[in-house]
């Protein structure tokens, strides 16, 4: 009989909700695996996409984790200086086989000194912020350095997720999931990253992204 496996995502208002649920979907694929959706309470969290995810277990209710997963969004912002969720994090980071976020949940990650000395991805409009916190920038899809993974910006949740998967249960059971999910990205502008997109666009992208980190910005 398979042993639990819990994988615990951090969900707070104004998180990017694919950057969650992306990896939650591709790991409750994996034998054995149970997802906790975690917050303060279990009242439903409204994300940035406009509707809510409703969480599963609240702080103090959340089992000891053996995935640790923050993904990022704009709310993240004020949990950078919350003493309960970095608490939170770095409690269940004491005992979890990997620590692991996406997008700039690394971040958050790094906030509460769990990054300090690891390589780690990022957003790449948030990237260059992760040596505030001690840690390594890269500009990868899916980065593991020990018993820390990451992944990219949003849908690269979705890689890092297949990536985990194989971590957790073998190749062979990571390979049927990208299968049953049929993930075989076929993007129609081809402009998913900033060399892709070219200087113009992605410096416009960024100036839109970063303006919450920067209020004196128009």
């Amino acid at each position: 009989m398979n042993q639990t496996i819990h994988v615990g995502l951090l969900i707070y208002p104004g998180v990017t909700q694919l950057d969650a649920t992306g990896p939650a979907q591709v790991l409750s694929l994996v034998p054995g695996v149970q997802i906790h959706l975690v917050w303060k309470d279990r009242a439903p969290v409204a994300t940035d996409a406009g509707f809510s995810l409703c969480p599963t277990d609240d702080l103090a209710a959340c089992p000891p984790l053996d995935v640790l997963c923050v993904p990022g969004g704009m709310g993240q912002l004020p949990l950078m200086n919350d003493p309960q969720i970095l608490d939170f994090l770095r409690r269940q980071a004491e005992s979890a086989r990997y620590v692991t976020s996406v997008c700039s949940g690394s971040l958050l990650l790094g906030a509460a000194g769990l990054l300090h000395g690891y390589r780690s991805a990022c957003h790449w409009a948030f990237r260059d912020r992760l040596s505030d916190f001690g840690a390594i920038p890269v500009a990868e899809r899916t980065v593991h350095d020990r018993n820390r993974i990451s992944g990219g910006g949003v849908t690269a949740g979705i890689d890092f997720g297949l990536y985990l998967a194989a971590r957790l249960a073998g190749e062979a059971v990571a390979r049927s999931i990208e299968l049953i999910l049929e993930y075989d990205p076929c993007p129609p502008y081809g402009c998913g990253t900033p060399d892709k997109a070219g200087a113009e666009l992605s410096a416009a992208v960024a100036a839109r992204l970063r303006a919450p980190l920067d209020p004196a910005s128009p």
